[in-house]
């Protein structure tokens, strides 16, 4: 049994989290039909368990008279989860963070959180020091700070980070964070990286490092047992493929669908079929059918490892403008290594009906063909955010 598979920690009607700890919730689930067990994912959740009781912990003698005095306890430090895609990173950090009985905590994908740290510094652009006081308002209103994929790949962001997250320790803000690449291999062949330096020796000092790299990649096992190009007449009707694509949707997202009906995206709302944190499914009319561009795709790309793309059709002459999106879509995918499911009404060579043949149709059945493969699905999803 994976951990996609695992129940997620029991929801509580309020903000303050289920009250289980992590450890316990980990080995009741453990003890479900089917389970295999994982050390690296267990050793993730020993150091999950331990957080969890500091906080805990903390928060009593806070709330204590003499907590609140100049005896105030020492804020506990928090962890860096790293490991390859499909480890379960993200899912233990979610168990966690659901585990919690704290309200002022907050979960955010590091994309999403960056782009608002830019938003909020220009807003506070009249203070002495905006990234001080950005530091301030963040304090007031978490404790617990949750950073999902965690990178480094602009220099803008580099210089900020140091300082920002210095500055957050400094006021007692707790960070957990997951990253497919350890602490000294952040921002590797960036611009000035010396003077990121010191951002990542604070990284390694105030917070436990943990590799579950050893683990297994549960993803991969899912998408190696299924095909990943499903064909129309391969199945009985057009609803046993979407059947067969929603199975993989919820193996693949853990079930962790979110309720929303479109994904904004360079500002712009697109309709996907479902969502997930990781995971995107879109409708082929929807993305190659609009008047979207390069920079749209590449978006998507660097947002979601996992892409679902259903009714591709068989491109005909008149089908011209949606086989070049289409081709820009593949390109971008293949070019930051996002894995690919699809549905199509004809094989992958018939894709393009004849006369419609030519260099670029040729390379993209080329590309969904190696997109099908270990080596492909094998590799990590680009979160150095390949450009076009």
């Amino acid at each position: 049994m994976s951990q996609h598979i695992l129940p997620p920690p029991p929801d509580s009607p309020s903000s303050l989290g289920s009250g289980i700890s992590p450890k316990a919730w980990y080995q009741a689930a453990s003890a479900a039909p089917g389970f295999v067990p994982d050390a690296a994912q267990a050793a993730a959740i020993d150091g999950l368990d331990t957080l969890w009781h500091q906080l805990v912990e903390f928060k009593s003698r806070r709330n204590q008279f003499l907590g609140r005095s100049l005896l105030s306890p020492d804020v506990p430090k928090g962890l860096y989860l790293w490991g390859g895609v499909g480890r379960g990173k993200t899912f233990l950090m979610d168990a966690f963070y659901t585990c919690l009985p704290y309200r002022r905590k907050r979960r955010i994908h590091f994309h999403n959180f960056m782009a608002e740290v830019h938003h909020e510094m220009k807003a506070l652009a009249g203070k002495d020091d905006p990234l001080l006081a950005l530091a301030d308002k963040i304090a007031k209103s978490t404790r617990l700070l949750c950073l999902d994929e965690f990178h480094v790949d602009d220099i803008a962001d580099a210089m900020i980070l140091g300082r920002l997250v210095e500055a957050l320790f400094e006021r007692g803000v707790v960070l957990i964070t997951t990253s497919n690449f350890p602490p000294d291999g952040l921002y590797p062949h960036g611009l000035q990286r010396q003077n990121f330096l010191p951002a990542i020796e604070l990284l390694k000092r105030e917070l436990k490092v943990l590799n579950i790299d050893s683990g297994n990649d549960y993803r991969l096992q899912a998408m190696t047992r299924e095909p990943l190009f499903i064909v129309a007449s391969d199945t009985d009707s057009d609803t046993a493929g979407e059947a067969r694509m929603d199975a993989l949707f919820e193996l693949i997202s853990g079930g962790a669908r979110r309720n929303e009906a479109h994904v904004e995206i360079l500002g712009r709302p697109i309709p996907v079929k479902k969502i997930a944190r990781t995971v995107a499914w879109f409708d082929f009319k929807e993305l190659c059918g609009g008047a979207h561009a390069q920079p749209e795709y590449l978006e998507i790309a660097h947002q979601f490892p996992t892409v679902f793309l259903s009714h591709i059709p068989q491109m005909t002459a008149e089908h011209a403008a949606e086989a070049k999106r289409f081709t820009w879509l593949i390109d971008v995918l293949y070019d930051n290594n996002v894995r690919l499911i699809a549905s199509a009404a004809t094989p992958l060579e018939k894709i393009y009906a004849d006369g419609m043949a030519s260099g670029e149709s040729s390379r993209t059945i080329s590309r969904l063909t190696e997109m099908q493969s270990q080596r492909y699905l094998k590799q990590l999803h680009h979160s150095q955010r390949v450009t076009l």
